[in-house]
């Protein structure tokens, strides 16, 4: 009995460093210059395209383990009008997930020019999703009249929609993901509800040292799941130096959630709300983007000792002329290059 509260536990603790459970899961790839992924608002809000390509992996030693990858791409059309697309592979033991999105964004800038940027953005993303569960290999002398021995799948339609507003130096955002109750025929209801809405709100302000060559941005995310009521948060700080040939950058992230669970600790019960470290470093060369993130969760119930790791990289393609320094690095608290 005690193997399986623990065993439960754990389980409850993993399944919380995502808030949600259909579509692309809230890591903290964000965190790498890839706010589109999380914000379909962010899609063409820079006057340049940016192409990015993700790949998590947790816990090398264990078969089956949860991975991720992500291919987003997305570009300004015209003064107001930005697109985006998303398509992602999100496979957990025997469930897997595979999709994509397609986003149109609207903005509006109030400024006379992007120098001093006042810009409020729209963005709606409309993805399709399949869900597999993967019953061949379970054992068929567990009776369960719920395993069939098959491959189930399960394909549905969603959307996410959201808004930013971005102000000089700084950068707020507001998404709500999975607006549609859906019924994926895979899970019952009581394991998988067809209520997946939550609702991500983020802040940054970017700060420029006198010197021209520091820079640094500290931000947030807020995370609230409407059916469960779970809340997390993430606290951020990003520190950007500026070189000759390059750009060097790194942070690190504190996501804690608010919701615990209990696990039996001997002849005690204990609680343990999840909690995640997550450093990154990163380097902007010219056009390309290279950063590695790696989260580690603390507290007593962990499957293992080894943490989550994750490699993005990107290509931005200029479009405009940058001036300085500043105005680099004003745009929606995310890098750009220069224009070399």
């Amino acid at each position: 009995m005690n193997i399986k509260k623990t065993l439960l536990s754990l389980l409850i603790l993993c399944s919380s460093f995502v808030y949600a459970q259909d579509g692309i899961p809230t890591y903290t790839d964000y965190f790498s210059d890839n706010l589109y992924l999380l914000h379909p608002s962010m899609a063409g809000a820079a006057d340049y395209s940016k192409l990015r390509v993700t790949a998590r992996q947790q816990w090398f030693d264990q078969d089956d383990a949860p991975n991720v990858q992500t291919l987003s791409f997305n570009t300004r059309l015209t003064d107001q009008s930005g697109i985006g697309v998303i398509v992602f592979n999100d496979q957990n033991g025997y469930h897997s997930q595979t999709g994509g999105y397609l986003t149109y964004a609207h903005h509006i800038m109030f400024s006379r020019s992007k120098a001093d940027l006042n810009q409020v953005s729209f963005g709606l993303s409309a993805g399709l999703i399949q869900n597999k569960l993967d019953e061949t290999q379970f054992d068929p002398n567990d009776f369960d009249p719920v395993i069939a021995g098959i491959i189930q799948s399960s394909s549905y339609f969603n959307v996410d929609a959201g808004m930013s507003y971005n102000f000089l130096n700084f950068s707020s955002h507001f998404t709500v993901k999975n607006l549609l109750f859906r019924n994926r025929n895979l899970f019952t209801e009581e394991i998988e509800p067809n209520n997946q809405r939550s609702y991500n709100l983020a802040a940054a302000y970017f700060v420029n040292t006198a010197y021209g060559k520091w820079a640094y941005e500290p931000s947030f995310l807020f995370q609230w799941k409407e059916r469960t009521g779970e809340q997390g948060i993430d606290i951020n700080f990003k520190v950007y130096r500026e070189l000759e040939e390059a750009r060097v950058w790194g942070g690190i992230s504190y996501r804690r959630s608010f919701d615990g669970s209990e696990f039996l600790d001997g002849n005690e019960i204990s609680d343990q709300k999840l909690q995640l470290i997550t450093p990154v470093l990163g380097v902007n060369y010219k056009k390309f983007l290279f950063a590695y993130t790696y989260s580690y969760q603390t507290g007593s119930v962990r499957f293992e000792n080894g943490g989550f790791h994750q490699i993005t990289l990107g290509y931005n393609f200029l479009e405009g002329k940058i001036q300085n320094w500043s105005q680099d690095m004003q745009y929606n608290g995310m890098l750009r290059p220069r224009n070399r």
